[in-house]
């Protein structure tokens, strides 16, 4: 018994000191579980096209290629750890009514088709999704269902007490949401991701204030959430790149118009 409360003391030990050293908050899980988690939403979102219909990648080649070419320019940056390690698979979610994108643990990207209509160039679409990359490679779902369930809690499952609790997890994914650091944090590295490609490093900002624009700020977006406000995302995302010396230059012969026709 003393030996099973050194060991877990001991590790949340380890998780504190490391997660300390990152900057991040506190992680109970592995990198290995986040890429489970991310495996067993995908089978969810899978088994439910009236919820999510997925457009499949037979047939929609010419889309999915422009996504994946996206994605490498960003994964391209020498700042994401876990590139070499999440999958970062893209799919693309036929749903013309939701202006949202997300990234599930382990890397699997989905983007609606309401989005990529509402956007007005691909510099503003890689800002969304150099922002969804960072909440999978900073790992911010466990770090928050570490905060949503406890060490103790989290502890006793990592040691076998309750393997039914991490399905329980894993199944709370769809309806989590980010902290407002989690969000700022994300943020800040959509800027220093695409300030290493030809995207506008501050392409994120231009999709926040079309939604302040639009007088949707408040709208259906999860990283919009309540916090932080649009309008100070607007202005840090701008300074952040302002202050890493990164250019604000749309990236030239981008396609944009012409993927943006490929949506159905």
């Amino acid at each position: 018994m003393k030996k099973t409360i050194f060991l877990g003391i001991s590790l949340a030990f380890a998780v504190i000191l490391g997660s300390c050293k990152k900057g991040n908050g506190i992680n109970i899980f592995t990198v290995e579980q986040d890429k489970q988690f991310g495996a067993q939403l995908k089978a969810q979102i899978d088994s439910t096209p009236s919820q999510y219909p997925v457009l499949p990648y037979i047939g929609n080649e010419q889309a999915y290629n422009y996504l994946y070419n996206m994605r490498d320019e960003i994964l391209s940056s020498d700042k994401i750890q876990y590139k070499n390690t999440f999958n970062w698979e893209l799919y693309i979610i036929n749903d013309d009514s939701t202006l949202n994108a997300f990234c599930a643990p382990g890397g699997y990207i989905y983007i609606f088709t309401g989005i990529i209509t509402f956007l007005d160039e691909a510099d503003h679409l890689a800002g969304v999704l150099g922002h969804e990359i960072a909440h999978a490679d900073r790992r911010h779902s466990t770090q928050q269902m570490t905060q949503q369930y406890g060490l103790e809690v989290l502890l006793g499952v990592i040691a076998g007490d309750n393997p039914g609790m991490l399905a329980q997890i894993a199944a709370g994914l769809t309806s989590l949401s980010f902290s407002r650091s989690h969000e700022t944090d994300a943020d800040d590295h959509s800027v220093e991701y695409l300030c290493d490609t030809e995207y506008a490093s501050n392409g994120a900002a231009a999709f926040f204030q079309k939604l302040i624009d639009n007088g949707q700020s408040g709208g259906t977006p999860a990283f919009l959430s309540t916090h932080p406000d649009p309008g100070n995302r607007v202005q840090n995302i701008n300074t952040d790149a302002a202050n890493l010396g990164c250019s604000t230059t749309l990236k030239a012969n981008a396609g944009w118009a012409a993927f943006q026709a490929l949506m159905p």
